[in-house]
């Protein structure tokens, strides 16, 4: 359910704002982006896994909170993200 260290690393380069980028709101929700797919396609098998549903959506709400952030902070980088990681909004 959870990404390797590989694809968590390849995220980072992605996303990076800079060399050693690996705290920004761009990598963070990155990151965030990439655990939600995992776990949905965890429940397309696993429907009655309350506990992990939970987790998912305090991802979710996380990653919500770091993109208004973004958006109030610096909206041509809140676009360029949303339209890079094909988020919805």
């Amino acid at each position: 359910m959870s990404i390797t260290a590989e694809r968590k690393a390849e995220v980072i380069n992605e996303n990076a704002r800079g060399a050693g980028d690996t705290g920004s709101a761009e990598v963070q929700v990155a990151i965030l982006s990439e655990r939600i797919a995992n776990l949905t396609e965890h429940f397309k098998t696993h429907k009655k896994d309350n506990h992990s549903r939970r987790g998912l959506l305090k991802m979710v709400s996380q990653r919500r909170r770091l993109l208004d952030h973004l958006n109030k902070v610096d909206r041509e980088r809140y676009v360029a993200l949303i339209t890079k990681l094909n988020l919805r909004r």
